[in-house]
């Protein structure tokens, strides 16, 4: 009984924050007006309350009100009576490791299976994986494990990039940060691309959005799955 929106970013080049998802998100909290914030993933090392009200001001064009999860003194209880969560992107080792600081991977686990209407962004979408080890992210402080919320049986890499085959830069593209994990692991990865986002319905899980996914499998080449895919892994 699985409720999600998972995008790849908050923001495309040119829009503003979550336009490009706004009719989505309409219609994914259509039954409540209320939303949880949680803004631990602090993009940019912004403060939990200007986070909040980027969020807020967001929501407030289709009617919705934004609450930050920080403004509670027992967070575990503010999850388990949420009616909709919306997890920020950011750093996903700073919003991990506050995950498990304040209890709540478990808490928003169970909620997440039980239908909770869950939207997550880059970072938010990172945990919704079963471990958060193909973040892009700078490991800047020490979650007490890499794993997630696990309500997918893949793992994730948001922000997906494609080599670019003109540039002079040597550095690893995602496609060899990927390939290397698969070494060490059999979790399959999916590579979603700014712009494109999974829904989940329950045990159905669709990729949405204008761009195709780049899908990793231990032993298999890379793979393109086209909008509206089914995917089964």
């Amino acid at each position: 009984m699985k409720n999600l929106l998972v995008a790849s970013t908050s923001t495309l080049y040119g829009g503003t924050y979550l336009s490009y998802l706004m009719e989505e998100i309409s219609i994914h909290f259509k039954d409540t007006n209320e939303i949880l914030f949680i803004p631990y993933a602090r993009p940019g090392g912004i403060s939990h309350d200007q986070y909040t009200a980027i969020a807020a001001e967001a929501f407030s064009k289709i009617g919705k009100k934004i609450i930050g999860l920080h403004s509670f003194k027992n967070p575990e209880a503010a999850v388990k009576s949420a009616k909709g969560v919306f997890v920020g992107g950011g750093n996903t080792f700073v919003l991990v490791k506050q995950l498990y600081t304040f209890r709540l991977m478990k808490t928003l686990r169970e909620k997440i299976l039980n239908g909770l209407p869950y939207l997550g962004t880059s970072a938010g979408s990172n945990i919704c994986g079963l471990t958060m080890n193909t973040t892009n992210d700078m490991p800047i402080v020490y979650p007490p494990s890499f794993k997630t919320l696990g309500v997918l049986p893949f793992n994730i890499n948001p922000h997906y990039l494609d080599p670019n085959l003109t540039s002079k830069h040597m550095g690893e593209t995602r496609e060899t940060r990927i390939k290397e994990f698969l070494m060490q692991q059999s979790v399959p990865v999916i590579g979603i691309r700014e712009g494109s986002w999974l829904q989940v319905k329950n045990d159905q899980i669709i990729l949405k959005g204008k761009y195709s996914a780049r899908i990793f499998e231990h032993l298999k080449d890379p793979y393109e799955v086209v909008p509206d895919t089914i995917i089964k892994l």
